[in-house]
């Protein structure tokens, strides 16, 4: 039996001449890097592409046919650079008005069995596109979706729906307790207040508390030593499943801040 080697990277260097290296590795990132169309990927006859920043996309176009490449709304072009603009016709237009107005770049090919490339730049991102003219089978239109936009989009209305979530349900306003005194430093961070409903301690921050170090809770014991408790935060509240005579919040390393918080009346039972 003949077997076939394998050549590595390391091994292809040494055997291609010194002059079609860099030429082989271009070629492999560039196959590598290139995003060709798929039945999945078809919305009607659009093409949708996931972006990824570096990614080269595939337009198949054809003599006599139009592709539309459509821009995500509201998205600024600042260039539009063809390798080929003798035998590929490229221009731009608009569509809707407002936060929704959308630019596309309509690509034509004078012949079948071109090739060449496209660079799209806009306020937001590049695009890279790869374009290439068959007799037939052009594609009509390609677009791209956005997963970070999309990802940042979810994680701000997940924290959104969180911060106007109420942070407890069942609580009896007459029975809420804000005999609590916050003292110590003043950083930043320090909490507007604390209340307790008898079974569970409230302590309320300002809404800045979303954007920087939120620091840990700890519960001062009878024995004066700091505990490190169980809490949850919602949305600007630290949520404490339990009453405490006293706690303290602390932050930093060797010059640390500390804000302590006591209640200034005899705790009450859990059911008081």
């Amino acid at each position: 039996m003949i077997r076939t080697p394998i050549l590595s990277a390391s091994t292809l260097s040494l055997v291609l001449p010194a002059s079609a290296q860099p030429k082989a590795t271009v070629a492999a990132a560039n196959k590598a890097a290139l995003r060709e169309p798929s039945r999945a990927g078809y919305i009607a006859a659009v093409q949708v592409y996931p972006y990824a920043e570096g990614a080269l996309y595939r337009l198949y176009a054809a003599p006599e046919r139009v592709t539309d490449i459509a821009l995500q709304p509201g998205e600024a072009v600042t260039s539009v650079a063809a390798g080929d603009t003798v035998r590929w016709t490229v221009g731009d237009t608009t569509s809707g008005s407002g936060e929704g107005k959308r630019t596309h770049i309509l690509v034509k090919p004078f012949t079948a069995g071109l090739r060449t490339n496209l660079v799209i730049t806009t306020d937001r991102r590049v695009y890279h596109l790869e374009l290439e003219s068959r007799a037939s089978g052009a594609m009509a239109a390609l677009q791209w979706r956005y997963p970070h936009d999309e990802l940042i989009a979810l994680r701000r209305d997940t924290e959104a729906a969180a911060a106007a979530r109420p942070i407890a349900s069942g609580l009896a306003v007459e029975r809420l307790n804000f005999h609590y005194a916050i003292s110590g430093d003043k950083p930043a961070w320090r909490p507007l207040r604390a209340f307790d409903d008898g079974r569970q301690t409230f302590i309320e921050f300002a809404p800045s508390i979303a954007v920087g170090e939120a620091p840990p809770l700890f519960v001062i014991g009878d024995d004066g030593e700091a505990q490190l408790v169980n809490y949850r935060v919602a949305g600007r509240y630290y949520v404490v499943d339990r009453l405490f005579g006293a706690a303290e919040l602390r932050l930093g390393g060797k010059k640390q801040q500390v804000v302590r918080i006591a209640s200034a009346q005899p705790q009450r039972r859990k059911g008081q």
